[in-house]
């Protein structure tokens, strides 16, 4: 029987040694997400106004030649006319934290008093929920509408990242508008947004397929390490 017990609890050691190789071989190969690292306000970087920064790509989802385009028309935008627009990628936000809540917290850390703040726009994007938010001085509401404005954080932006997680293309036409905006130019409006009959709205996507899948994955290893120490055990036994 003492012999049984130990090649049970042997057993169960090489099939507790076998799950944890397999979930660290799903965590690696991204099939099941690791928790996202939050990020609240002062993790963030100091930039006072009028400071040569206009983009902050926490989340890397720009390329380099999105980011250079970026801060070529913001900096040019500034000399030209005064109003300052900085752009953030943020992954992931504490607990209770919204896009909304975020942005306006980091404007008024950034700009600590309303003669800073006149003249700035910044615009936050979470790309967990890619939730986008605008906050603006009182000197831009002048030349930018908060309705314009609104509309760029949830139009401009959220249409390409609707169509794919197109950051690029979403961060590329919010500078396009709001820089035509704060010009002094007519506002060229938000995309025009082609509706598309979804005739496959009852198929899963392959991120929802996938993430599916790693779940019964999880499921059968869990079952396995139940009941294969069970079985084990009553085999012995009817042998015993």
């Amino acid at each position: 029987m003492k012999q049984l017990l130990n090649q049970l609890q042997n057993q169960r050691k090489y099939i507790k040694s076998l799950i944890i190789a397999l979930l660290g071989i799903l965590l690696a190969s991204g099939i099941i997400a690791a928790p996202a690292n939050a990020i609240n306000v002062y993790q963030m970087p100091n930039i006072s106004a009028g400071e040569p920064t206009w983009v902050i790509d926490k989340s890397e989802v720009l390329s380099r030649f999105t980011e250079g385009k970026l801060t070529q028309s913001l900096e040019d935008l500034a000399k030209a006319t005064g109003n300052q627009v900085r752009l953030v990628t943020v992954h992931g936000l504490d607990y209770g934290e919204t896009a909304a809540t975020f942005a306006q917290g980091l404007f008024e850390k950034w700009y600590g008093n309303p003669e800073d703040q006149a003249n700035q726009t910044l615009i936050v994007l979470d790309t967990v929920t890619n939730n986008s938010a605008i906050v603006t001085g009182n000197a831009v509401k002048e030349i930018m509408s908060d309705d314009i404005a609104e509309s760029v954080a949830s139009e401009t932006l959220q249409v390409p990242l609707r169509d794919g997680n197109k950051y690029n293309q979403g961060f590329l036409d919010v500078s396009d508008r709001i820089v035509a905006v704060l010009s002094g130019e007519p506002d060229p409006g938000p995309p025009v947004v082609e509706e598309d009959i979804n005739i496959a709205g009852n198929f899963k996507s392959a991120e929802e397929t996938q993430e599916s899948n790693a779940t019964l994955w999880v499921v059968v290893i869990l079952i396995v390490a139940t009941v294969v120490p069970m079985v084990t055990y009553f085999f012995y036994q009817g042998f015993s």
